[in-house]
């Protein structure tokens, strides 16, 4: 059950020149649901990704990260659900770089300007003749009103598409972000199973996008957690065609500070959707870390306590067993911690004191707290200035019944 996730009505769904969209059913996953995807985008779309870093990185990824490098324009993105075409080894590349050509047969555009994501069970060749016959059909149904279906078509075990959508106005010119994300198991990115695409009617160097795409992606992408487990297959992408007149060169133009806050704005919120949606949440969780020596050491502290079961199945009970917190700050590894500086705020309960239990505490206010969908934690760890904040969920019986039923 989805966290209070906001999915934007159809009139609230701008689309983005130069980009079209197409979704289609070519049987990778079950029969009669859409998992296929194809985005085609205009000649000077800039193009620029952020990937995992987990070694055992599937084929797709690797392929994509080598036609970023080698192409002067990608044209073109296709996506599968219900195999990751990770753990394939070489005919797992190969069988990446035939949709590419395929799909870039179909298009009059070369190979190498595809970029290829797969989404789905790892250590199962992806069924490559099903996913080229399906292409044809995506390709048919291309149009830039296509998000909301491509937000299903990517699917997996999200019970809720997620799209992002907004106009804002920016040296005069009205720009348009609009993306979509998947994702409610297997989180937490490491750019880092999670896939972010979003796309901009405004121009913006390439060079300068790779920079910003990384910028953006550490500030919401690398700030959520369901369960510790960074996929094979992470990967977000910004697309931007230039279409709306505004183009951004350099980071001292007075546009670019605007355009960044916009971008990393739509960015979050498409990373705490998958956290919204995750498998069997009840709870929406942010983990505020202050007082740090430096952010580093804020980010430690805060996925400690995110990504802790016994935190984490305590707030689905609603059970105010609060010492859980104090317990993973303790280990997260700050080794000259002094526990006598550390406070607790759960919303607005200040549960622990220069680190003991607050006298003016009572378990009934902690439980209060706890019963909420929306639950803040704010730890002071009494070291500097430094801060950061993680977004998580709760644990629930139904996380452990998706995943053991996940192939069935």
């Amino acid at each position: 059950m989805a966290v209070n996730l906001h999915i934007p009505a159809d009139h609230e769904i701008y689309p983005i020149a130069g980009i079209e969209i197409g979704v289609t059913e070519a049987g990778i996953r079950k029969a009669d649901r859409r998992d296929l995807t194809v985005f085609r985008l205009s000649e000077g779309t800039s193009v620029a990704g952020v990937f995992t870093r987990n070694r055992f990185r599937a084929a797709p990824v690797t392929v994509c990260e080598r036609h970023l490098a080698s192409t002067t324009g990608i044209r073109a993105l296709v996506i599968n659900t219900g195999n990751a075409n990770a753990g394939t080894g070489e005919t797992g590349l190969q069988a990446a770089e035939q949709t590419c050509a395929a799909l870039g047969a179909l298009l009059g555009t070369k190979a190498d300007q595809i970029m290829p994501f797969s989404t789905g069970v790892i250590l199962e060749q992806l069924p490559v003749d099903r996913l080229i016959a399906g292409l044809p059909g995506a390709i048919a149904n291309l149009s830039e009103t296509n998000w909301v279906s491509a937000a299903h078509g990517i699917m997996t075990t999200d019970t809720l598409p997620k799209i992002y959508s907004q106009r804002v106005e920016i040296g005069g010119k009205t720009v348009t972000l609009t993306g979509i994300s998947k994702g409610a198991g297997m989180i937490r990115p490491n750019m880092a199973t999670m896939l972010g695409f979003l796309g901009t009617d405004a121009g913006i160097d390439q060079g300068l996008l790779t920079s910003l795409a990384k910028e953006v992606a550490d500030v919401s992408f690398n700030r959520i957690t369901v369960d510790g487990d960074t996929s094979t297959n992470d990967s977000f992408i910004i697309m931007a065609t230039g279409k709306s007149g505004l183009t951004i060169s350099n980071t001292t133009d007075p546009n670019y500070q605007i355009l960044k806050a916009a971008l990393a704005e739509a960015a979050a919120d498409l990373a705490q959707k998958i956290v919204r949606d995750a498998e069997g949440a009840t709870k929406f969780m942010t983990v505020q870390v202050e007082q740090a020596k430096d952010v580093d050491e804020a980010l430690l502290v805060a996925y400690a306590v995110a990504q802790s079961p016994l935190v984490k199945t305590a707030f689905f009970a609603s059970d105010p067993n609060l010492g859980r917190i104090v317990c993973a700050v303790g280990y997260a590894g700050i080794p000259d911690l002094d526990v006598s500086h550390v406070n607790l705020w759960l919303g607005d309960v200040h549960v622990v004191l220069d680190g003991g239990r607050n006298p003016s505490y009572q378990e009934a206010d902690g439980q209060r707290i706890m019963k909420e969908a929306e639950i803040v934690m704010r730890i002071g760890l009494g070291r500097g200035t430094a801060s950061d904040t993680v977004y998580t969920c709760d644990f629930s019986h139904e996380y452990v019944s998706i995943n053991a039923d996940y192939r069935s």
